[in-house]
Formats: structure tokens, C-alpha cells, sequence
């Protein structure tokens, strides 16, 4: 009996350590504003922390107008999640990242979530802002492409996560689902319009790390989004994010005018043919106010969109994986960056890139995809000269881990 007792206690001590994978659970209505929680993790018993991530590698050979720099390897990024139940209604993640080796190092969130009720949720801390849907939704194994979307990263742009507090909430009504997010953080800076890239840039502005602390302009940005989601349908999202992003006062003293930004979005996904057409897209606006004394080099309205249509043509038992799937995948992708026309001769102003990019993505396990893409661009300069064009062939994976 002493051995069994002893046997027991073993077990008991070895179940409490049991590793096991939690999976995103499928069966509930999920949304872009779910993405953060919406992954894979790893925990161990009944230990209430949980961790997983994700990584991104491949290979590439570009060429620009017959000029090509050669062929090279790339490790885009590696990504670590914490997550951990503190109490009943209460959690915490964190999404730390690594970009290109270790050249870029981002906490792109950390934050804790108090639930009130379903239509009342409290959250604190670094968060993703709203705006769009692949900002929120970025994670790599969930993308066919290789490369993120350059409307959504050098407009928006993603990923872009501040200091800050809010309120979400969800509601559901039969097929339907409504769900909100409106958050108060830091802004940006002066970088958006006086940066190396010398255009207006809110990539640009995106790189001051002071805003984890403190807000630029001494005022809170606003984000927020509605979306409303059918099972049957799909999802649509319309966000807005609006701040004054200028040094206007210090000390007491008005050094400028207070300088606005505006940013709306609208994102759409559908699925169809029993899930094997998948379309999705976003599409965004900017409006910057810029000084009079700037030339029109900087831009005071930008736009740009994606657009993914994603198709499965194989579904089955393949080289061992039991629910392996075959895609065929295409994107439309444009950025504007300066839209308008010049005011001395009244001649369109360039300076804005568009790109299609077939492709073909196979995915042994749900969480794991193998992406072979070949990127045709054509980039114009401010004045509308011939473009550059550029070929691009990838091969790459990305998998949670």
C-alpha cells in the first residue's frame, strides 16, 4: 500500500507537469480583434502561464531594372509570447520580437485585460492599435506571403503598438457578431514629416521609442474600430485613428500650431466554396496636416490597400501529414504616398509603388506553411519618371512553435 500511495503521489506530481498544446478553439466566432489571444500555446499542467511564438525565414533573389544585388537568406523574425491567467476575468500577454537577426528588438505587447462583461473589457498597457485588420493580425504562419502588405507597413503602419489604456467589448445576436475597441495612448512625433525617407512617413514616426513613455505633443491618440462579423458572410471592420503628432508647447510656451493626423481604415474577409476561396483586403486613407513652409515633396494625403485572394486546390492525406493542404495565391498591393497634383504645373505627383504577387503555398499542418512567391513591381518617383521595376522571387516558411 506504502508503494502504491507512492506510486499515486508520482503520478500526481507528473500529471501536474503534463506539457500540452492549447489550440485556437475553432468552433467560436473569432475576429481580427481576437488575433492577439487567437494562437497556439504551450502550458504545462495546471500552471497558469502559457507561452508559444512563431519564426519567419527564406530565401530571395531580387533584381531592379537588370540590377541585381544576388541571391540571399533571410531571417525576417522570431517572435516569443507569454501569456498567463492571473485570476478569474483577469490576463496577460506579452509579444516580444526580434527582426532580421537581432537588428530590431520591439515589445509589441504587454498588456492586461479585465473583464467587466462581454461588452466591457479594460485593457492597460502596450497594445496594438486598431487601425485595419493585419496590424492586429499580423502573425506570419497565417499568411501565404512572404512579405507583409507595403500598404500596411509603410502607410499604416504595421506593426504599431503604443503605451496606453481602453475599452473592448463584444456582442453576439444569432449569425452576427459586433465587436468594438477604443483605446486612448501615446502618439507620434515630428519624425513623421522630418525623417531620411523626406517624405511624409508614418513608418518614420513609428521608430521614436519614446512613446512607450510619454506622448510627443503632451495629448492622448485615439484608435477605434467597429466591426461586425457574420459566420456564413465574413467580416467588416471600419477603424479611425486621429492625435496631433507635433512638439506644439513646452514648459508653457506655444512653440507651433497643433498638427493633426488622421488615419481610417476599412478590412473585409470572406470565405467561400466551403472554405477553400478565402478573400480578404484592407484599404486605408491618411491625412496629414503639413506645415505650409514644406514643399510638396511631403504629402498631406496618402492611400493604399491590399488585396489576397486564396485558393485551395488540394486537400488530403500528403507525405505523411494527414490534413496537408496545396494553395494558389495572388496579391494586389499599392501605395501612395503622395496624392495630389503638383501646384506650379498641375501635373500628378508620383511617388508610389504598386506590386502583384502570385504565388504558391503549401501547408502541412495548419500552424506551419511553406510559401513559394514571385513579386512583380513597379515603383514611381515624385516627379513620374518611368518606373522601376522589380522581380522578386521568394521561397520561404513560417510555423508557430
Amino acid at each position: 500500500m506504502i508503494l502504491t500511495a507512492i506510486s499515486m503521489t508520482v503520478k500526481a506530481q507528473n500529471d501536474s507537469f503534463l506539457i500540452k498544446r492549447i489550440n485556437p478553439d475553432s468552433s467560436k466566432v473569432s475576429m481580427n480583434m481576437d488575433a492577439v489571444y487567437n494562437r497556439p500555446f504551450l502550458t504545462a499542467g495546471n500552471m497558469p502561464i502559457a507561452m508559444g511564438g512563431y519564426l519567419e525565414a527564406n530565401t530571395q533573389y531580387a533584381s531592379t531594372d537588370g540590377i541585381t544585388e544576388g541571391f540571399s537568406f533571410q531571417m525576417q523574425r522570431l517572435t516569443i509570447f507569454l501569456s498567463s491567467t492571473i485570476g478569474k476575468k483577469i490576463k496577460f500577454l506579452s509579444e516580444l520580437e526580434f527582426e532580421d537577426g537581432t537588428r530590431e528588438i520591439n515589445l509589441e505587447f504587454a498588456a492586461m485585460d479585465i473583464e467587466f462583461h462581454p461588452l466591457v473589457n479594460l485593457r492597460g498597457g502596450i497594445m496594438m492599435n486598431p487601425i485595419g485588420a493585419f496590424n492586429q493580425n499580423h502573425d506570419g504562419p497565417r499568411w501565404e506571403f512572404i512579405d507583409r502588405p507595403v500598404s500596411a507597413t509603410t502607410i499604416i503602419p504595421s506593426t504599431l503598438s503604443n503605451a496606453g489604456f481602453g475599452l473592448y467589448g463584444k456582442h453576439f445576436q444569432g449569425q452576427w457578431t459586433i465587436g468594438y475597441e477604443a483605446y486612448l495612448t501615446n502618439g507620434f512625433n515630428d519624425k513623421i514629416i522630418s525623417n531620411d525617407e523626406n517624405r511624409t512617413s508614418l513608418a518614420a514616426g513609428k521608430k521614436d521609442a519614446n512613446r512607450f513613455e510619454k506622448s510627443n505633443s503632451g495629448l492622448p491618440m485615439f484608435t477605434g474600430k467597429l466591426a461586425l462579423r457574420n459566420r456564413k458572410i465574413g467580416e467588416l471592420g471600419l477603424s479611425y485613428m486621429t492625435g496631433v503628432y507635433n512638439l506644439w508647447q513646452s514648459v508653457g510656451i506655444i512653440l507651433d500650431n497643433k498638427r493633426s493626423l488622421h488615419v481610417m481604415a476599412l478590412d473585409f474577409n470572406t470565405s467561400m466554396m466551403k472554405n477553400n476561396l478565402n478573400i480578404l483586403g484592407e484599404l486605408v486613407k491618411v491625412l496629414v496636416e503639413v506645415p505650409k513652409t514644406y514643399s510638396q515633396q511631403f504629402g498631406s494625403e496618402q492611400m493604399g490597400g491590399h488585396l489576397d485572394i486564396v485558393g485551395t486546390i488540394l486537400k488530403k492525406p500528403m507525405l505523411g501529414w494527414e490534413k496537408a493542404k496545396l494553395n494558389l495565391v495572388i496579391r494586389i498591393d499599392y501605395a501612395d504616398y503622395n496624392q495630389g497634383k503638383f501646384r506650379e504645373t498641375g501635373g500628378n505627383i508620383g511617388d508610389h509603388v504598386w506590386a502583384i504577387v502570385p504565388g504558391i503555398s503549401f501547408r502541412p499542418l495548419a500552424t506551419t506553411v511553406l510559401r513559394f512567391n514571385f513579386r512583380f513591381e513597379q515603383q514611381t518617383d515624385l516627379l513620374g519618371n518611368p518606373p522601376a521595376k522589380t522581380g522578386v522571387l521568394q521561397f520561404g516558411f513560417s510555423s508557430y512553435f
